[in-house]
């Protein structure tokens, strides 16, 4: 797919920064089932009515607003359990960017054990610093900057 940072995690989920209308559409034609979005509607680049597009396809909608300045406990559980409720089906998720999803799947995989093909991936989008990187649990970086893919530094 030709979305923003778009990513396959495995067989069901797919990730990216955020699609556009004709983007949704070539989502729900691949077959997913649930989009995710943990971007705010009121971040620039959001779509207008990304709720009503996205279930005028067909597909189901679960929105988790996670306010970029600070995420919290609370919404990655919501996260963890909007993959539990999409298991089985093929399900999207995103964001604007795809860091705070990358960052997600970071912390989820780091929990069960296997955090280095998903640190791989965040890594290919983007290094997170201050409260980022506290999320994370890379207090290394807490004092840096976030680092971006193409334009802070080359993967």
């Amino acid at each position: 797919m030709d979305i923003l940072n778009w990513r396959r995690i495995d067989a069901q989920v797919t990730t990216s920064g955020q699609p556009s209308e004709a983007e949704l559409v070539l989502l729900a034609d691949a077959g997913v089932k649930t989009i995710i979005n943990l971007g705010p509607h009121w971040n620039k680049g959001a779509l207008p009515d990304e709720t009503s597009s996205v279930t005028a396809l067909g597909m189901k909608y679960i929105y988790i607003p996670v306010d970029f300045e600070a995420p919290t406990r609370a919404d990655f559980e919501a996260f963890r359990e909007a993959l539990k409720e999409s298991r089985g089906d093929a399900a999207h998720v995103h964001c604007i960017y795809n860091a705070r999803v990358s960052a997600f799947f970071y912390v989820l995989a780091k929990e069960q054990g296997d955090s280095v093909v998903a640190h791989a991936r965040m890594d290919s989008i983007w290094r997170p610093g201050g409260v980022w990187a506290a999320f994370i649990g890379k207090p290394s970086a807490i004092g840096s900057e976030h680092l971006y893919e193409r334009e802070d530094y080359d993967v």
